[in-house]
């Protein structure tokens, strides 16, 4: 299907986000959820794969797992080796268990994997996720590595007096690594975390630094060089252009559509459909877009 999925404000749908699981083996202070609030039994394998193979009949660029912590689903394999191979598929983790499965997800056809590594310290890990796995984490990143799940962005969410005297520390770790890239990312008000730092003011430093800036189609967001380290800011609140240029569809683990992670009043239930009924479902979610911050 060549019809493309665009919303009333004229964004086109390219990128569609699974919630595979809302289980997770972390516990970290800052966690959303993926915007999920209390959900139903988690999608079976064939349920997920009916979805998936809906929105592949249009022009649909990539499809991004995550959870919960995805890994944790015994079928994710199968799930992975779904996607039409015309589609990146790509996955968030946490990466304490990506060790084991790297090399077999990227045999799946995964192509690569963000991984939620906010220090470099042990006891700040245990801190901010309430496990001592930091060891586990640096073990997944080097096994993603290795199996050539490239470009690896490890996801720093920027925590006022608990992580942000480390910036330096993880320039250094990225640095002169171009399979590496570090995406720091301001802190979404989902529970009751304060720790929120001024991404504002620290991007605007990165991009003093710079020798190369480049703009990024996703969100429209800028990608820094700094000292042979590869750097983008993620700022989602109060950001107009990052909402302006939003691609994303979300999938609920319980099987919604989510048109926003923001917002939990427009949701589309798409359990057990299937055929024209679905398509006829994916365009109502579509409708029901709109930016958050305008």
């Amino acid at each position: 299907m060549t019809e493309k999925l665009i919303d009333p404000y004229g964004r086109q749908v390219t990128n569609v986000r699974f919630s595979l699981t809302p289980a997770c083996n972390l516990n970290c202070v800052y966690c959303h959820a993926e915007g999920e609030e209390q959900p139903d039994n988690s999608l079976s394998t064939d349920e997920i794969i009916t979805i998936i193979n809906a929105f592949s009949r249009y022009p649909i660029r990539s499809m991004k797992f995550t959870g919960g912590e995805p890994t944790l689903r015994k079928d994710l394999i199968e799930i992975i080796s779904s996607v039409p191979s015309h589609i990146e598929s790509s996955m968030t983790t946490n990466g304490t268990l990506l060790a084991d499965c790297a090399h077999d997800l990227k045999k799946a056809g995964l192509s690569r994997v963000n991984i939620s590594l906010d220090t470099l310290r042990p006891d700040r890990y245990k801190q901010i996720t309430g496990k001592d796995l930091l060891g586990d984490v640096l073990e997944g990143i080097d096994s993603a590595l290795d199996a050539g799940l490239t470009p690896v962005k490890l996801n720093m969410v920027l925590l006022q007096g608990i992580n942000d005297d480390e910036i330096p520390d993880f320039f250094r770790f990225v640095r002169g690594n171009r399979n590496l890239i570090l995406q720091i990312i301001e802190l979404m008000e989902f529970n009751e975390c304060t720790s929120h730092a001024d991404v504002d003011g620290l991007e605007k430093k990165i991009a003093s630094q710079a020798t190369e800036i480049l703009t990024r189609r996703m969100h429209h967001r800028k990608k820094y060089c700094v000292d042979g380290a590869e750097v983008e800011v993620v700022r989602p609140l109060h950001n107009t252009e990052f909402c302006a240029h939003c691609n994303r569809i979300r999938v609920t683990s319980d099987g919604k559509l989510k048109p926003c992670l923001l917002r939990r009043d427009n949701e589309i239930d798409i359990r057990g459909k299937t055929g024209d009924e679905l398509d006829q479902l994916i365009h109502k979610a579509i409708s029901l877009r709109q930016p958050f911050n305008q």
